[in-house]
C-alpha cells in the first residue's frame, strides 16, 4: 500500500520515497555490488570466494524484496514513479524474477570456473550484479531515456565480463568485437529512438503510443475523401524509426542478420559469462522489444509483424543450419541461442495471450536450459581438457551418469521434447501463431508456424549429438576425473528440477504468466 500512497508534500519533492521503493531490489543489488568491491579489498588472500557468497546472498535478498513488493501491491498494479519513467506491472515483476534466477545460477556456476582461471576477484561478481540491475531496469523502464541508460549499463558490464580473463587472447578478441559491434548497434537504436521523439515530442512510451496512433489516422471530410490536413506524411518517418529500432534490437538478441558476433563472443568469453550473456542479456533484449514495439509502436503492428515474422523464420533456419556443422560445444550452443531468438520473436509476432504467455514461459525455461548446459561444460573442464568440444563429452555416461542424464534433459528440452519445459514454451508460441492466423484470416501465420515446427524437428539432430557422445562414444581411460563442487552440483540439480516441473506440471507458472501479461494484451487490443 505504501507504494501507491501519494501526498501533496511528496508532490513538491524532487524525488518521492514511494519512487525509491519501486526500485528496492535494484537498490539492494547496487549497494551490495559496491560493497563487494570493498569487501574483496579487505579480505585476506585466497578468501575471495566469500565475495561470491556475498553476491549470491544479495541476489536472494533482492528476490525476497521483490516477492514482498509483488504480494503487497499485486492488486494495485501497474504502479508508476520517477515522473512516469518507471512502470511496475506484472510483466516487469515476472521478468525481474527471471533475471534474478539467471544471476543466482551464474554466480553458482562461476565459483569453480574463476578458481581454474585464477580470476577469483570481487569485481567479477560486482559486474554480474550491475548487469543484473541493468536487466531489471529494462523490464520496468517506461521512457526511452531510462531504457537506453539501462541497456547501456547492462551492455558495458558485459563488455568487461567477456574480456575478464585478460590472459586469454580469445577473450580479448571477443570483448573487442562485442564492444565495437555493440557500440554500433546502440547508435542505430538511439537513432530510431530520436525519430520517435521527433514524432511524439516525448520520450514516455505511453505518450509515444498516443502520438503514433494519431499520426497514422487518415482524416476525412464529410464526403469521405481524405482531408488535405492528413497526418500521413509522418508515416515514412515512423517506418524509418521502426526499422532502426528493429535493427538495433536484432543485434541485442542476436537475430539474423545481426547475429555473427554471437559465436565468436560466446566461444571467447569465460563459460559462466557466456551462460549469463546467452540468457539474461537476451531476455532483457526481448523485454525492450516488448516495451517499444508492443506498447509504444502498438499502432504499427500491421507494419512490424510481417518484418518480425520474416526475421524469426530466417533466424531459426540459419541458427539450425550453422549449428549442424559445429564441433565446438560453445559455438554450437551459440547458434542454438540464435535459433531460440527466432522462437522468442514468435511471441511478439503472435501478439496475443498465447503468444506472450509462451514468451514468458520460454524465457524462464530457456534460462534454465542454457544455464544447465553451460554448467555441464564447466564441470568437464579438468586437467588438459577444456570441455569446450562436443567430443569432450565422450563416455560421460560411464564416468558421471547423473551429469550425463541432466545434460540429456537439457538437450531434449532445448529441442522441445514433450514432458519438458521447452515443449510447453514452444507449444504456446506455436499456438499463439495459429490463433493469430485464425483471427486475422492470414495464411502466412500458418506457414510460419509450419516452418518453425519443421525446424524444431531438425534441431533434434544437433542436440542429439551431445547425447550420442555421452552414451554411445567411449572416453579415454587416461582422462582425469570430473570435478563437481557443491555449488555447481546445486545449480545443475535446481535447473533440472525446474525443467522437469515446468514440463510435467506447468499450470502454476502458466497462470502466473497469463495474469502478468493480461494488461499488456488488453492494451494491445485497444490500439
Amino acid at each position: 500500500m505504501l507504494l501507491a500512497q501519494t501526498s501533496s508534500a511528496a508532490s513538491s519533492e524532487l524525488l518521492a520515497w514511494s519512487d525509491l521503493l519501486l526500485l528496492a531490489p535494484e537498490l539492494i543489488l547496487a549497494v551490495c555490488a559496491c560493497a563487494a568491491l570493498v569487501v574483496e579489498v579487505v579480505l585476506p588472500l585466497r578468501r575471495s570466494r566469500l565475495v561470491a557468497r556475498f553476491a549470491l546472498a544479495s541476489v536472494v535478498l533482492a528476490a525476497v524484496s521483490l516477492a514482498v513488493m509483488w504480494q503487497t501491491n499485486k492488486m494495485l498494479l501497474p504502479l508508476t514513479g520517477f515522473y512516469g519513467m518507471v512502470r511496475l506491472d506484472g510483466f516487469a515483476l515476472l521478468l525481474k524474477f527471471i533475471f534474478l534466477i539467471a544471476a543466482a545460477l551464474s554466480i553458482l556456476i562461476s565459483m569453480r570456473c574463476t578458481d581454474i582461471e585464477e580470476e577469483q576477484h570481487g569485481e567479477y561478481y560486482a559486474l554480474l550484479l550491475f548487469a543484473t540491475i541493468g536487466m531489471m531496469l529494462l523490464a520496468c523502464g517506461y521512457d526511452l531515456i531510462a531504457l537506453y541508460v539501462s541497456l547501456e549499463l547492462m551492455a558495458v558490464t558485459f563488455y568487461v565480463l567477456v574480456g575478464f580473463t585478460k590472459r586469454e587472447r580469445r577473450a580479448n578478441e571477443a570483448a573487442m568485437k562485442y564492444f565495437l559491434l555493440g557500440a554500433f548497434s546502440s547508435g542505430v537504436l538511439l537513432y530510431g529512438m530520436s525519430l520517435l521523439y521527433g514524432v511524439a515530442g516525448s520520450t514516455n512510451l505511453g505518450d509515444i503510443a498516443q502520438s503514433v496512433g494519431a499520426a497514422l489516422i487518415v482524416q476525412t471530410d464529410l464526403t469521405g475523401a481524405a482531408s488535405a490536413t492528413t497526418l500521413i506524411p509522418l508515416r515514412p518517418l515512423l517506418l524509418l524509426g521502426m526499422i532502426a529500432l528493429a535493427a538495433g534490437l536484432f543485434f541485442k538478441v542476436s537475430a539474423v542478420p545481426f547475429h555473427l558476433w554471437a559465436p565468436d563472443v560466446y566461444e571467447g568469453a569465460p563459460t559462466p559469462v557466456t551462460a549469463f550473456l546467452s540468457t539474461g542479456s537476451k531476455i532483457a533484449g526481448f523485454a525492450l522489444f516488448v516495451r517499444i514495439f508492443a506498447e509504444a509502436l502498438g499502432g504499427m503492428r500491421v507494419d512490424w509483424r510481417p518484418l518480425l515474422g520474416l526475421v524469426a523464420a530466417i533466424t531459426i533456419f540459419v541458427g539450425n543450419l550453422a549449428a549442424v556443422t559445429q564441433v565446438n560445444a560453445k559455438r554450437l550452443l551459440a547458434f542454438s541461442s540464435i535459433s531460440n531468438a527466432g522462437y522468442l520473436l514468435l511471441g511478439l509476432v503472435a501478439g496475443n495471450s498465447y503468444g506472450y504467455t509462451g514468451l514468458m514461459v520460454y524465457a524462464l525455461v530457456y534460462t534454465l536450459m542454457n544455464m544447465g548446459a553451460f554448467g555441464v561444460l564447466i564441470a568437464l573442464r579438468r586437467g588438459g581438457i577444456k570441455g569446450e568440444r562436443v567430443d569432450d563429452l565422450a563416455g560421460l555416461a560411464q564416468k558421471a551418469p547423473g551429469v550425463a542424464a541432466m545434460m540429456a534433459i537439457f538437450m531434449l528440452s532445448l529441442g522441445g521434447l514433450p514432458l519438458t519445459g521447452g515443449f510447453i514454451g514452444k507449444y504456446f508460441l506455436f499456438g499463439g501463431l495459429l490463433q493469430r492466423g485464425a483471427s486475422e484470416n492470414r495464411a502466412w501465420y500458418y506457414w510460419l508456424a509450419g516452418w518453425t515446427i519443421i525446424n524444431t524437428v531438425v534441431s533434434f539432430y544437433y542436440y542429439a549429438r551431445f547425447i550420442r557422445q555421452m552414451y554411445l562414444s567411449e572416453g579415454s581411460d587416461d582422462d582425469p576425473p570430473l570435478a563437481f563442487p557443491f555449488t555447481l552440483r546445486t545449480a545443475l540439480i535446481v535447473v533440472t528440477i525446474g525443467i522437469i516441473l515446468l514440463g510435467v506440471y506447468p499450470q502454476p507458472f502458466i497462470a502466473l504468466a497469463q495474469n502478468a501479461i493480461a494488461p499488456l494484451v488488453t492494451a494491445m487490443l485497444d490500439r
